[in-house]
């Protein structure tokens, strides 16, 4: 791994302590206006001091993230899907290397849809963008996806999550499940945890206090954010629990519910 490439990752995952603190922030990409992203940059301005790394679509982020910011971007890169589409497992590559160099992202992101109609695909998808994003020092992303008739349990997850690795993914975001700790033992890239849809709040910070003591590096939570009724209040809930180690009873204390 090369200079550049490991600069970039230093600013995702922070060195000082190997965690990080991802908002996700891409959903509109395939569920277009959802709740609490109607209006992406109110969304996002308040969160940003908070977060390690922005995940966001680049349609997003030239229109709604200002370019002084100093935030590391993971860009989403694929997509051609929707919610109300034939299948969420049928996806391309929608954005060039060359736009992800000129957007000065500090990595791209891709979903993969292990055991979906569209496997091969996606999972070709994946190996086309690790071939292409070595040559230029940027790491790689894979989101193990869950399609309509998957399930997340410890077997698929760790199928999918190895599978990405081994296809040369830098980092793999996945879900959280019983049996977390089989994933990251089979998984020889750091890990990040998916929130997925919204919880209750207590619900969402014990998942990710149970997460990096299980071994994920961090957490890239969207809804579980920006769709809580105090925002603020709840990335900086999970970033004490991220970098600080501090219990989900008493960053639960801290929110203005």
């Amino acid at each position: 791994m090369d200079w550049g490439m490991k600069n970039r990752i230093s600013r995702i995952i922070k060195p000082e302590a190997g965690r990080a603190v991802m908002l996700a922030v891409d959903h509109g990409y395939f569920l277009g206006p959802t709740s609490g992203l109607e209006d992406p940059g109110k969304t996002i301005k308040p969160l940003l001091p908070y977060a390690d790394s922005l995940m966001v679509t680049r349609g997003v982020l030239r229109n709604s993230v200002d370019p002084q910011e100093n935030i590391p971007i993971v860009l989403r890169v694929s997509g051609g899907n929707s919610i109300v589409g034939e299948d969420l497992s049928k996806e391309a590559i929608t954005v060039s290397i060359q736009d992800a160099i000129r957007l000065n992202v500090s990595a791209v992101a891709l979903s993969i849809y292990v055991g979906s109609k569209y496997e091969h695909q996606t999972l070709k998808n994946l190996a086309t963008l690790v071939s292409e994003c070595e040559g230029y020092g940027i790491p790689v992303l894979a989101v193990t996806a869950v399609g309509r008739e998957m399930v997340r349990d410890a077997k698929y997850l760790s199928l999918a999550c190895r599978i990405a690795a081994e296809l040369g993914a830098h980092i793999v975001k996945t879900y959280y499940c019983e049996d977390f700790e089989k994933i990251v033992k089979t998984c020889p890239v750091p890990i990040v945890i998916a929130g997925g849809k919204k919880i209750p709040e207590k619900d969402a910070l014990k998942l990710a206090y149970d997460a990096v003591n299980e071994g994920a590096v961090g957490v890239d939570m969207g809804r579980n954010i920006f769709q809580s009724k105090d925002p603020v209040g709840m990335i900086k809930a999970v970033r004490d629990i991220v970098h600080k180690n501090v219990s989900p009873e008493k960053a639960y204390g801290a929110l203005k519910l």
